[in-house]
């Protein structure tokens, strides 16, 4: 487990908790009662810091290696998962994971942005951020959804989209303004959750839903904190201070308007308690779906559209 900077106080008791499991006693039963105090001391701990993190350190959270991302979602809560690969134009890009899929007795689309979790699937999926044909390959199972008359789950988790030359080449702006499009056009129910990183027009092309949730500890910006430190004081180190400005927390953007539902994650984050996680995730999901069963295409692409228009309006941020 990789120990952010301000989790030195649970990184101490997890290495006394160690200790105390290789102690050689005779006193087995004040063993178990010193680990189970020390087990109470730690959650104690994660508790507090948990309790109010600063939206740095929510960025930290966000990003943590450990927290589940489409696949452990996929594998989790959904069932019957069939991949569907490719945008019929260039490539597969494996950054974006689609298929056809089950959620609970409900037939879906899940869609999401994979980061990998170590160095090779991290390289495969490269670390999440899609290039054109990914984002022309989500827009395509949108479409056939929409064909099929099934709902799409969208799971955002993205640094941003590829910066590099050869996205540029190959259209990244107009494939994340088509993508964004097409989110608004579809007739059918689309529920987008953040559950990691949301960054930028690579997450935008992928959640603009009927239904916008986030993760507690997830991130959702226009652009990185750092970015905006080097463009505003051309020094990544006032990057926690950019955090501060871009109101990117779930808090700040359900106060907003830009999102609809948090997601609570437990006191330690989802790095450390995926599977109660990935299961708030799906409860969230099911209740979202059942409020926009019965609606028409034409109601549910009415109710995307406005409140994307409604965003726009100055009032909506006078507070």
């Amino acid at each position: 487990m990789q120990y952010l900077d301000f989790e030195n106080k649970v990184l101490e008791i997890d290495a006394r908790i160690e200790e105390v499991k290789i102690t050689k006693t005779n006193d087995a039963e004040g063993l178990a009662k010193e680990l189970e105090r020390l087990k109470e001391k730690k959650q104690k701990t994660l508790n507090d810091l948990y309790k109010e993190l600063t939206p740095w350190q929510k960025c930290a959270v966000a990003r943590h290696e450990n927290r589940p991302h489409t696949l452990d979602y996929i594998k989790t809560i959904f069932k019957d998962f069939s991949p569907l690969c490719g945008d019929r134009s260039f490539a597969e890009d494996k950054a974006i994971i689609g298929g056809f899929a089950k959620l609970g007795e409900d037939t879906v689309m899940v869609i999401g942005h994979e980061k990998g979790h170590d160095t090779e699937s991290r390289l495969e999926h490269n670390f999440g951020m899609a290039k054109p044909e990914g984002y022309r390959k989500a827009i395509r199972l949108m479409r056939l959804a929409e064909q099929f008359g099934v709902p799409v789950i969208t799971l955002v988790d993205t640094a941003g989209a590829f910066p590099g030359l050869e996205g540029e080449e190959r259209g990244q702006g107009q494939a994340i303004a088509a993508g964004t499009e097409t989110c608004l056009d579809i007739k059918v129910p689309l529920i987008a959750t953040i559950i990691g990183e949301g960054g930028s027009g690579g997450a935008i092309a992928m959640a603009a839903g009927n239904t916008i949730m986030m993760l507690e500890n997830s991130i959702y910006s226009v652009i990185s904190p750092e970015g905006c430190a080097s463009i505003l004081w051309k020094d990544h180190k006032f990057a926690p201070k950019a955090a501060e400005i871009l109101n990117l927390t779930a808090g700040d953007l359900k106060r907003l308007g830009v999102i609809d539902t948090i997601i609570s994650e437990p006191k330690g984050g989802a790095h450390r308690f995926p599977r109660e996680t990935m299961l708030a995730v799906k409860e969230a999901l099911q209740n979202a779906l059942n409020n926009l069963k019965g609606k028409t295409g034409d109601e549910l692409r009415r109710m995307r559209q406005d409140k994307f228009l409604q965003m726009t309006r100055l009032e909506q941020f006078d507070n």
